[in-house]
């Protein structure tokens, strides 16, 4: 492929894209077709220079992770997916690679529900793929180097990761998060890397996982109640609940306001924020 084709096939896709198309708000008038670039990027999680060098031909080396995260914000086939990894020289991800294509049901949800946080995670709890009001709550988790969109791996790694969810229910939350990879390992081959290898560096890093994890529990994530603080709008009681894909083993996990709570009002605030980016 000659050094145009990779930036030539990502600006053919944003242009033939509409907001409404991809969960953004729609409305106004654009002096160019599709959407902008700034917005793709936002998606992708991406800086928005980054995104328009891959688009101009100065940067022709993205990693596999940027590209996965492109596939997604610009609603790429699996077909389109593997075309855009050789494209970058890359061979497309294994199906169960944190970077495989995301069931286009999921994706299609994930537009739709577009004041409710949700995002998608494999059966291992690798965050895949996030709508708006996710990102608004939770901040990034998708597209992130080594572990780090792995949930499980993030609360045993990262105490910081903590600070959101109520100090009282951690540890109901680390057994079900240890019960819930062991479940999700079971799905996996001897030989997957990406699954051991996580299991591995989280018995290095966390007492606390190993202890857990000696306990043998197994059990996939179910609905519970969830209490997050937000640091701008402070507690949100919620209903947190899991839509599994048959087809892929895909998660679709999305946090909606529990009856009789205000934080519906608060996750409303939070989506004019972040809808302020894109203004």
């Amino acid at each position: 492929m000659n050094d145009k084709a990779l930036g030539d096939f990502l600006r053919h896709r944003r242009e033939g894209l509409q907001p409404e198309d991809v969960g953004l708000p729609g409305g106004g008038r654009r002096r160019t077709p599709g959407l902008r670039r700034e917005e793709v990027a936002g998606l992708a999680a991406l800086s928005p220079d980054y995104y328009s060098r891959l688009e101009q031909g100065r940067e022709r080396t993205p990693s596999a992770a940027a590209l996965a995260s492109l596939a997604r914000a610009i609603r790429l086939t699996a077909d389109e997916q593997d075309y855009l990894f050789r494209l970058a020289g890359q061979q497309p991800p294994e199906p169960r690679s944190p970077l495989a294509h995301v069931d286009p049901a999921m994706i299609y949800l994930l537009d739709e529900l577009e004041h409710t946080p949700a995002q998608v995670a494999d059966d291992l709890l690798t965050v895949v793929a996030q709508n708006r009001a996710a990102r608004n709550l939770l901040g990034v988790w998708s597209g992130l180097p080594g572990y780090q969109s792995n949930v499980t791996w993030r609360w045993f790694a990262d105490p910081a990761s903590r600070d959101s969810n109520d100090p009282a229910e951690h540890e109901r939350i680390g057994r079900a998060y240890a019960a819930d990879l062991r479940a999700g390992l079971a799905q996996r081959s001897a030989g997957d890397r990406f699954a051991h290898g996580l299991v591995a560096d989280l018995l290095e890093r966390s007492t606390e996982f190993g202890e857990l994890w000696s306990q043998q529990h197994v059990a996939a994530l179910t609905s519970t109640p969830k209490l997050l603080r937000h640091p701008l709008v402070g507690d949100l009681d919620l209903q947190c609940d899991v839509v599994l894909s048959p087809a892929t083993g895909h998660r679709l996990i999305l946090f909606r306001p529990r009856p009789g709570s205000n934080a519906h009002e608060h996750m409303r605030f939070l989506d004019v924020l972040g809808n302020q980016k894109f203004a």
